[in-house]
């Protein structure tokens, strides 16, 4: 079977072809946006295109958008930039939330890996000091969404400003930044289809923002530095084309059925929840999550074990075990993320070689204990 099957979208996305171009398209034009010339003012429209398209994925106003290099400095300049000193975070949040901060308190999660708004609305009233919640869009390995409406209507109400991390739901389900009222929503544009090092933290207007960088006044002196063009341009592109999300659901059902029926003892974790049309994690019993990463690997299958934006090493899922599953258990959790660029075939590859590794492991291990 040539080619490889891709299914770590949730990891990183490949490239759109619109995305490409658009980035070779301004490659070859150069400029900075900040110069008044020609050259500058043709780099400026870029830019402004790449907002307005932007913009429009999330339901926000272009003047709302801050490009960044990415999702990690979105989340990090959120924190830092409304100057609230308490913050709270669910247990689920991504590291470049959970380590954005020191002191932060922790909203613990059920056992779908949901904050509960009521639990949110005691611990806020546990001080009357300035709050800033924290709470992401979609889980990056369950899949799991999360109540953000009700979460920003209680934080509200309660006086707080409100985070949210909408790096894996942009491009896959509608976000809506004034719909769902928050005061912050951070995006990243290779979850999508878009490149690597660009992203983007909208600011909702009236509300409150510092800067965390000094430099020049670039990005309405919100976000020094010169603009990443080229990057902002595949952003854009990339945004305009992932406005009607993904429509994986079926796709997803059909491989997560076929999964369980090979192993009826697996579990899918968040399944009794809401989740993203692209996103399965689950447990293959008694197989480690590296040892199915890289069986799957050389069957030409990429997927990974949790989030993979670190090291590259395979770690216990620190969301699982907030969600209150047995840390061994938590060893065998494989996550599964369609996207843009799957097909039919990545699927049906993907089981038949899932159902190979565990007959595979299975009458091994029998014939281990019978030689016992």
């Amino acid at each position: 079977m040539s080619g490889f099957a891709y299914l770590d979208h949730n990891a990183s996305s490949p490239l759109r072809p619109a995305a490409f171009d658009a980035m070779v398209e301004a490659l070859r034009a150069g400029g900075n946006p900040s110069s008044v010339h020609r050259s500058g003012r043709r780099a400026r429209a870029v830019v402004d295109q790449a907002r307005r398209q932007v913009a429009a994925l999330v339901g926000a106003l272009p003047a709302e958008v801050v490009f960044t290099s990415g999702g990690t400095e979105a989340n990090n300049s959120a924190l830092a930039g409304t100057g609230r000193k308490r913050v709270l975070v669910s247990a689920v949040e991504h590291d470049s939330v959970l380590r954005a901060a020191t002191g932060m308190e922790i909203v613990p999660v059920d056992g779908n890996g949901i904050v509960d708004p009521g639990v949110l609305e005691k611990s806020l009233a546990a001080s009357a000091e300035p709050t800033l919640v924290s709470v992401m869009f979609a889980n990056n390995e369950t899949g799991v969404l999360q109540p953000i409406a009700d979460v920003v209507r209680v934080a509200h109400a309660a006086g707080a400003l409100v985070h949210c991390d909408a790096v894996q739901g942009a491009g896959k389900v509608p976000v809506d930044l004034h719909g769902l009222g928050v005061d912050y929503l951070s995006l990243s544009a290779h979850k999508f289809g878009g490149p690597t090092g660009v992203g983007a933290l909208v600011v909702r207007s009236g509300t409150s923002f510092v800067a965390d960088r000094l430099g020049g006044g670039q990005e309405s002196n919100r976000r020094a530095g010169t603009e990443n063009v080229a990057g902002i341009a595949g952003f854009g592109a990339a945004a305009a084309e992932a406005t009607n999300g993904l429509a994986m659901t079926e796709w997803r059902d059909r491989l997560e059925s076929a999964l369980l029926d090979v192993a009826p003892a697996a579990r899918v974790y968040g399944a009794g929840a809401g989740r993203l049309p692209n996103t399965t994690c689950i447990s293959m019993p008694g197989v480690r999550a590296e040892t199915q990463v890289m069986a799957l690997d050389l069957a030409g299958i990429c997927v990974s074990a949790g989030a993979a934006c670190s090291s590259g090493k395979v770690t216990r899922s620190a969301v699982l075990l907030a969600m209150g599953v047995d840390p061994a258990e938590a060893e065998t959790a494989l996550r599964i993320s369609l996207g843009w660029s799957t097909v039919s075939g990545d699927i049906e590859r993907l089981i038949a070689a899932w159902r190979d590794l565990y007959i595979r492991v299975t009458h091994s291990d029998i014939s281990r204990a019978r030689a016992a």
